[in-house]
Parts: C-alpha cells; sequence; structure tokens
C-alpha cells in the first residue's frame, strides 16, 4: 500500500515513540539501583566460579505504563516491562558467527579468568539469526479477575539497553550498541559488563500483544532451557501493567507502524538517529536494540575507549572531523601499511514498485537494498575538499600505520551534492554499482545509483580482525555534510558495511520493458577500483529473482541464497 508523505511522517513519529520507550526503561534502571539495597549486587560482586558469569532476572519497576495503537485495521500494545538481566562475577559474552551462507550459526560463549580465555559452544540450533536468544523471556497477563489473558515469548539482545547496577561496576560497556537484523550479517558479538545490566523486555515489535484498555499483571521468566544453560534462578518477577489508548496529539488514536521500530528522526532526511545506534539509508528501515538513556543523552558517548580515567579495552573510530585544507606533498600509497578490503551482501528487500522520488509514476520498478562493507584490517577513511563555489569536492583516501599515524593518502575521485528528497547530502562517487542480468549474466541494465554517503548503518560481521565494536558515525548527520560544506569526511569501519535500502530515490531498475524471466541483481563495490584494497577479488555479489506478470501488475519470486531464505 502506497502512503501518503503525512501517513509516513506519522508513521515515523510513532516509531520515534516506539525506540524512546527502550530508551526510558535505561533510565528506570538507574532510579531503581542509586538506592541503597535496591537491586540484587548493589555491593561488591557476590562469589562465583572465576570466568563464570551470574544472570539473573530482575523488574526495575513495580508498574509500567503501555499505550494501546491502531494502524490499518491491526492493533497491539506498545511493550517494555522494564526487566533487565544481571550480570555479576563475570562478563557475559557471546561470539556468534557463521563461515558462509551455506553454513549455520555458532554461537560460543566467551569465558574471560583474568588472562586466560576459553569458549563454551552453545547448543546447535539455538541461535537463528544474530539478533539475539530466541525465546529467552516467558511472559503472562492476568487480568483484574486473575484470569490470564495473553501468553507470549520474546528474544533477549544482550547488547540491548544497559547500565551499571552498582558502583564498582565497570566504567564504560565496550560491546556493541545492539544485535544486527540484517539478513546476509556473518558475525556478531553480544555481551553485558560484570555489573551492569540488559534490558531484556523491549521485545515483540513484529509480533505484538494485543490487550484491552485496562490493568493487568504480567509475569516474567526466563524460559527453562537458558535457566539451564547459563545457571539462572527461576525468579518471576512481576509487573503491574496499565494498557490506555495511545493519542496522536489530536485526541485519536494513534497510527503506530508494527513492522518494526526504527532509528531514524521523523523528520529531516538524515535518515539515522542522532542518537547513532546503527541504521539503513532509507525511511523503513529496521534498527535493532535500543541505547542506554546514558549514552542516548551523551550523543554516543563517543569519548569513550582507552586513555586517561578510561582503560575498559574499548576501541572507537578515528575523529571524523575532516582537515580543512587539500593534503600537501607527494600522493604515495605505502605498499605495507593495511588498506580495506569492501565487499558487496547480496541484495535484499527486493520487491515491485510502480515508481517512486526521482522514477516516472505508474512504471515498473524493481528496488532492493544493497550493503557494501569493511573487512578490514583498516578502516575506509574518505576527505573531500570543495574550492569555492564549485559543485563538487575532490576526494582522498587515506592511510594509517599500525599506531594510528597517517603515512600516505592518494586522489581517488569526487562528491558530489545530491538535493534529492532523502538524500541531501554529499555523495562519494563510483563507491559502488548496482546492474539487473540477464539468466547468462551477458546482458545488463544499470540502476542509475552509483554515488553515496558512507555510514555506518550495519554491523556486518564483528568477529573479523581490528572490527571496531562502536564505530562513530552511524548517523548521516555527521557523516555527509551540508549543502555549504567546505569539506567532508566519511568513513566506512572495519566490520561495518553501508546500507541503502530500496525505498531511497534511484534505488531500482526500470523493468517496464524487461520481459518476464530470471535475471540477477549484481551489487559491485569499488567499480572503477579507485578505492585501494587488499583484496579486489571479493567486491562483487549476486542475487537471483524471477519477474513474472503483466505492466502496472508485475510481480517478483526471490529464492534463498544457500540458507538465506531473505526477499
Amino acid at each position: 500500500m502506497a502512503l501518503t508523505d503525512e501517513d509516513q511522517m506519522t508513521r515515523q513519529q510513532h516509531r520515534s515513540r516506539l525506540q524512546r520507550s527502550a530508551l526510558a526503561a535505561g533510565a528506570a534502571l538507574t532510579v531503581v539501583v542509586t538506592g541503597a539495597g535496591a537491586a540484587p549486587g548493589a555491593g561488591a560482586a557476590e562469589e562465583g566460579t572465576a570466568g563464570k558469569p551470574k544472570l539473573k532476572l530482575i523488574a526495575a519497576s513495580n508498574a509500567v505504563t503501555a499505550e494501546r495503537w491502531e494502524w490499518e485495521g491491526e492493533t497491539g500494545v506498545s511493550l517494555d516491562l522494564g526487566t533487565y538481566v544481571t550480570v555479576d562475577n563475570a562478563p557475559l559474552e557471546i561470539k556468534v558467527k557463521r563461515k558462509s551462507y551455506k553454513d549455520p550459526i555458532v554461537a560460543q560463549q566467551i569465558l574471560r579468568d583474568g588472562t586466560k580465555t576459553t569458549t563454551k559452544t552453545l547448543p546447535a540450533g539455538l541461535v537463528k539469526d544474530f539478533s539475539g536468544l530466541p525465546g529467552f523471556l516467558e511472559v503472562s497477563f492476568k487480568d483484574a479477575a486473575g484470569q490470564e489473558v495473553a501468553k507470549t515469548k520474546g528474544s533477549f539482545c544482550p547488547n540491548n539497553a544497559s547500565g551499571r547496577i552498582r558502583p564498582d561496576g565497570a566504567a564504560t560497556s565496550h560491546y556493541p550498541h545492539s544485535c544486527p537484523v540484517n539478513p546476509f550479517t556473518l558475525g556478531s558479538v553480544w555481551g553485558v559488563e560484570r555489573g551492569w545490566a540488559s534490558n531484556s523486555s523491549a521485545y515483540g515489535y513484529d509480533e505484538p500483544v494485543d490487550l484491552p484498555v485496562g490493568e493487568y499483571t504480567a509475569k516474567v521468566r526466563v524460559a527453562k532451557k537458558y535457566r539451564d544453560l547459563f545457571g539462572i534462578p527461576d525468579d518471576q518477577p512481576t509487573v503491574k501493567v496499565t494498557v490506555r489508548e495511545e493519542n496522536d496529539g489530536g485526541g485519536g488514536v494513534g497510527l503506530t507502524a508494527r513492522s518494526g521500530h526504527s532509528g531514524h528522526q521523523a523528520a529531516g532526511h538524515s535518515g539515522h538517529e542522532a542518537a547513532g545506534h546503527a541504521g539503513h539509508h532509507g525511511p523503513d528501515a529496521p534498527t535493532p536494540g535500543a541505547l542506554s538513556h546514558a549514552l542516548e543523552d551523551r550523543g554516543l558517548a563517543h569519548h569513550l575507549g582507552d586513555g586517561p580515567g578510561h582503560t575498559d579495552g574499548s576501541r572507537i573510530a578515528p575523529a571524523l572531523k575532516p582537515a580543512t585544507k587539500r593534503p600537501t606533498g607527494r600522493a604515495s600509497v605505502p605498499a605495507d601499511v593495511p588498506k580495506p578490503d569492501l565487499r558487496s551482501l547480496p541484495a535484499f528487500n527486493i520487491a515491485i514498485s510502480d515508481g517512486a522520488d526521482g522514477d516516472v509514476a505508474g512504471k515498473d520498478y524493481l528496488a532492493f537494498s544493497a550493503n557494501v562493507w569493511n573487512a578490514g584490517p583498516a578502516t575506509l577513511v574518505v576527505d573531500g575538499f570543495r574550492s569555492p563555489g564549485k559543485d563538487l569536492m575532490d576526494a582522498y583516501q587515506y592511510f594509517y600505520d599500525a599506531a594510528g599515524k597517517q603515512v600516505g593518502y592518494t586522489p581517488t575521485g569526487t562528491m558530489e551534492w545530491d538535493p534529492r528528497e532523502g538524500h541531501d547530502h554529499w555523495h562519494f562517487t563510483d563507491f559502488a554499482s548496482y546492474r539487473l542480468l540477464s539468466a547468462d549474466q551477458t546482458k545488463e541494465i544499470r540502476s542509475g545509483k552509483e554515488a553515496f554517503c558512507l555510514a555506518n548503518t550495519d554491523a556486518v560481521d564483528y568477529t573479523v580482525k581490528n572490527a571496531n565494536w562502536k564505530p562513530f558515525n552511524t548517523d548521516l548527520s555527521t557523516a555527509c555534510g551540508e549543502e555549504n560544506s567546505i569539506s567532508v569526511r566519511e568513513v566506512l569501519d572495519v566490520g561495518s558495511g553501508d546500507t541503502y535500502t530500496q525505498d531511497i530515490p534511484g534505488q531500482s531498475f526500470d523493468i517496464s520493458d524487461v520481459p518476464n524471466g530470471t535475471y540477477y541483481i549484481q551489487v559491485i563495490a569499488n567499480p572503477e577500483k579507485r578505492l585501494k584494497e587488499t583484496n579486489t577479488g571479493n567486491n562483487v555479489a549476486l542475487r537471483k529473482v524471477v519477474l513474472s506478470g503483466e505492466p502496472g501488475a508485475r510481480s517478483v519470486t526471490v529464492p534463498p541464497h544457500d540458507l538465506i531464505d531473505a526477499p
């Protein structure tokens, strides 16, 4: 169903409300645990087996208020019960990875005891994707008469909104801020620091619970398989839940999209929230997890990392402030310095469109989302420099030694200003290209989009060497400049990728005159090889599609890509 601009704005505003509800839970946790004896573990760490975390389920509040929404005939309740998993004695750390898209996901718990590290492989098939531990929470709801009226289960992303539960907990958390939802994610790290707690109940956005307006009691417990696996006590905290109608500001029932909460601001074209957790280019892209309230307030707390008073071992991306002058001296690319390795993911979110901004209404388009990521071991850093009054910037790629010292640079094309709605920022040209290939891959249609603003929207593989678990420029407002900018720095950090979603203008193929049949969407990173890489032999990805239907009513079938069934 096509939405009007007003509908899109309303959808974004209410998605933002959903996201803020998760952030508010972080604030609730802080209030609860600051009082003496207010939460388990409020003093020194309890005795336990060295290197093994002690987990416990608690409720930060005794009562919460939830809003019941309605959207296109569907209803649900925006639930965040404010339950947390506390971690003591040792950090909870889980490495999740697959060798390829032909291989299943393997999850390993990392147990750290001083300088000794051991691993414990979790049961095969337990982890289905990279969004968290499925079926971790079991929740039942009883009405005022004590009658059970609903039951649900929820996944647990350890990287969700979290915070310290006592003063001697780790000063900062070096684990990632959220759990990936990109279907082609290759590796992730989930973790909660010792002396911290992670929100366990910001869940159920795709399958919400629907409760009539009224008063309820929610009983929450950890599923038995996880209690047995991690040695979690069978605590069953209860929370009073008041359900009320969501108000849209005009006295009516709020309209809230149920397809997933988003990390995008309701207004503006940056495409990402300033709070900074990963999202995609495009208004309808999903965003996993939630930042803690403290991090949201601090603008991603980008002062974190090793340094005076900060020795938690976390890494941060290089400062994104670009030089205001072009590099001087002879351009050079040292042969022995680390370089990035750009790779393409197969296309996803594939659908038929009848025209969007920048396209011709009424024609048939094949729209898709695409991602190019950096497998490292070096960050991709590109600066653009603008001559006064010019519409283009000269772009340069920078190189750094192992100590982070700049040791070289080289010209690498241009940057251009894109004024279209949904963009409104500087694009680095020739970063990637898209083509629709015939079944024998000899004929092609080229997408008009080949210029990009680089941002770390997706955690593709945080298990690769030098992966930065907390990249800085996850929002376009800091990465891509303004129309009057004199210079711009764009960064793609190790382990992260940049997704452009199918609803971005220009992100489609005109198939109005393309016959039905089998085709391949080809995504090419660094097509002109202007960027210097460690390997250019892995820059191409293909995704098979089958077109059918009549003009004006075309359809597309997307077969699975190995084990990934994500159209």
